[in-house]
């Protein structure tokens, strides 16, 4: 991957109605496909489903959101996220997923 300086301002949330379920790319610095889960209403329960490609780890982030926005909308809900930085620091990946979070918060509330 070309290489791409951390700038948190960059990351993005797109939301895109598929019927009556919902798909969430989340993006940032070198956007690309990382990860996509599917999360799902099975019986009582949020069901999720996630692939990761190979030494990508937004599956960590993605499966979670997936659940989350999947419980509080009660439909199907694939999140497929790609964010790459060079050189992150552990605050910075802490800065990343309360970003991705805070974006996610906001789509519930609008």
């Amino acid at each position: 991957m070309v290489a791409y300086e951390f700038h948190p301002e960059d990351i993005e949330l797109s939301a895109i109605a598929v019927g009556r379920d919902l798909l969430l790319l989340i993006t940032g610095g070198v956007r690309h496909i990382g990860a996509a889960s599917t999360a799902y209403v099975d019986g009582d329960n949020i069901s999720v489903s996630t692939s990761a490609v190979p030494h990508h780890k937004e599956h960590t982030i993605s499966e979670v959101i997936a659940l989350k926005v999947s419980a509080a909308l009660g439909k199907t809900v694939t999140v497929v996220m790609g964010i790459h930085y060079e050189d992150l620091s552990k605050e910075d990946i802490t800065k990343v997923v309360e970003i991705v979070n805070s974006k996610v918060d906001q789509y519930l509330t609008q």
